[in-house]
């Protein structure tokens, strides 16, 4: 790994070419309807992998060196902005992930529903990486997208096991499942 990058890096980083011409609203708009983050967390988490030292990422290089990195992007950032950019990413990420997994495990969705979602998904994520100049190899490509529909089949299993066990138990103990688990003051949000 890398201990430190200068211009040579800037002028060889050739990501983000298929959005040059794109305003920052254009792209914004674009991850909008289609993701929870906004162009400058796309763009700086990706610049964060990309500028990775053994120290963590070059926060000073990316925040200066901006808008040669990304076409969309028209000023230079501290080290602390690209550092809270990132770090909102991660956020909204762990979110995401989480009110998937919730919606998995609840059993919101069948088993069909939940492969059609991880396939929109993975077109999402395909075509971003795609429009940032990334590629995966197919063969890693379908090694992660098999890994993923196994573990939502495993989670959708369980959850369901849970779901008709908890069902059971709450008809023994002859209480409605509205009720369980419902916080006291009744809000459910």
């Amino acid at each position: 790994m890398r201990t430190q990058y200068g211009q040579e890096d800037v002028n060889k980083y050739r990501k983000f070419k298929k959005v040059d011409g794109a305003t920052y609203r254009k792209v914004n708009q674009f991850l909008r309807k289609r993701t929870y983050v906004t162009a400058r967390e796309w763009a700086i988490a990706r610049l964060c992998t990309d500028f990775r030292t053994r120290s963590g990422a070059e926060m000073t290089f990316i925040g200066q060196h901006l808008p040669e990195l990304v076409p969309f992007m028209q000023e230079c950032y501290t080290p602390q902005a690209v550092n809270q950019a990132r770090n909102s990413f991660k956020k909204k990420i762990y979110k995401s992930g989480a009110t998937f997994f919730y919606g998995a495990m609840c059993g919101f969705f069948t088993s069909e529903e939940l492969d059609d979602l991880l396939f929109e998904a993975s077109e999402v994520a395909r075509f971003l990486l795609e429009v940032e100049k990334t590629s995966l190899d197919i063969d890693e490509e379908i090694e992660i997208e098999d890994r993923i529909t196994e573990v939502m089949r495993s989670v959708g299993a369980a959850a369901a096991k849970i779901l008709h066990a908890r069902m059971h138990e709450e008809e023994k103990e002859g209480e409605g499942p509205v009720s369980a688990g419902m916080p006291p003051d009744g809000d459910t949000a």
